[in-house]
């Protein structure tokens, strides 16, 4: 697998800046591939999705919540900092990405402040090649909610606002950790949720704290010198017991995001219901525990893309994506969906 392989060119306008007025207001692009390679697409509007899932089937989300995980701040020679979590190792230590006119060394003192001008400081405690480890005064997530600011992702251009602070996370959202949303939940509000229960379609929950990792473009032609990042997931044995009585009766297991696709396939390899995961996920990847995938458009060489088209066939993704352009489909953490069926022989 090479990284060319996984790239497309998307129109800027088409990437979402804002959330809908709406959460359900989004379209759901259905993949149809499950009989063979090639696909066929129908275009629908995120509440059809009560007509793409039957009862005896599984939703599973992903319950993470996003911390305010972005500080700013200035080193001791006044230099200014900006520090994103990647994730909190402890009550006082964390991993973060760095940025600022030039490296910090280990030991080093951090200021961190907000816009009340209040201020703490942070001391630069190691250092892996990616990521650098800090320490906190106190505990992390008590800190980052009085200094923090909402990390929206790269793409989006404008500062997050009170809008953002409700929007960028789902409804579902109650494990504080993550430092990117679980997007494909966002579409979901509390009418639709009541609708499909009420369908005698169950919902269960897995955890996997979105790290900033997600961003970190693959650099490697060869996909195999890639590097995955690592994030913390937790999977309650109630779930796991859901997904087995589905699977039994003959029912489907519809995960709603790549993020907890990555868990349930994570616990199907280890056996472990938490840990760190590395999975990268890649075309000729034989699944396990999913059948069908609610997921966004994703970036171009990412890890994500890669994901989908390991699920639904190389081809299919990249006649839908190019299908998502031409039909002017929102993309990324704001936009719209797809609907996809697991496809036997997806490497093809």
């Amino acid at each position: 697998m090479q990284l060319s392989d996984f790239n497309y060119e998307l129109p800027p306008n088409l990437i979402a800046q804002n959330p809908l007025v709406n959460r359900t207001d989004s379209r759901l692009l259905e993949v149809q591939a499950a009989g063979g390679k090639c696909a066929q697409f129908l275009d629908r509007q995120f509440r059809e999705i009560l007509g793409l899932i039957k009862s005896g089937d599984l939703l599973v989300f992903n319950d993470t919540k996003v911390i305010p995980a972005r500080l700013h701040g200035k080193k001791a020679t006044g230099g200014k900092v900006e520090l994103l979590i990647e994730r909190i190792r402890g009550e006082k230590q964390a991993l973060v990405q760095i940025r600022a006119s030039k490296t910090p060394k280990i030991g080093a003192l951090i200021q961190i402040n907000n816009l009340s001008d209040d201020t703490f400081t942070v001391e630069i405690t190691g250092y892996d090649g990616r990521f650098y480890e800090l320490l906190f005064p106190d505990n992390v997530f008590s800190l980052l909610e009085k200094f923090g600011e909402l990390p929206l992702p790269p793409y989006i251009e404008h500062q997050p606002n009170q809008e953002d602070a409700q929007r960028y996370q789902t409804v579902l959202a109650k494990t504080p950790g993550a430092v990117a949303a679980p997007t494909a939940g966002l579409h979901f509000d509390e009418l639709i949720l009541s609708q499909i229960n009420n369908m005698g379609v169950k919902q269960v929950a897995v955890t996997l704290h979105v790290g900033a990792g997600t961003f970190t473009p693959v650099r490697e032609e060869d996909l195999s010198m890639h590097k995955m990042h690592h994030e913390w997931f937790s999977i309650p044995e109630a779930t796991l017991l859901e997904i087995e009585k589905t699977h039994f009766n003959g029912g489907r297991v519809i995960a709603v995001g790549t993020t907890s696709l990555r868990a349930l396939e994570s616990y199907a390899i280890s056996q472990k219901k938490s840990g760190e995961t590395n999975l990268f996920i890649t075309p000729g990847f034989k699944f396990k525990m999913v059948d069908c995938l609610l997921t966004n458009f994703h970036l171009p060489k990412s890890t994500l893309l890669m994901l989908v088209s390991a699920f639904a066939g190389m081809d299919n993704i990249r006649t839908a994506y190019q299908h998502a352009i031409d039909q002017k489909y929102r993309f990324f953490s704001y936009g719209d969906a797809m609907f996809l069926s697991r496809l036997e022989n997806a490497n093809l």
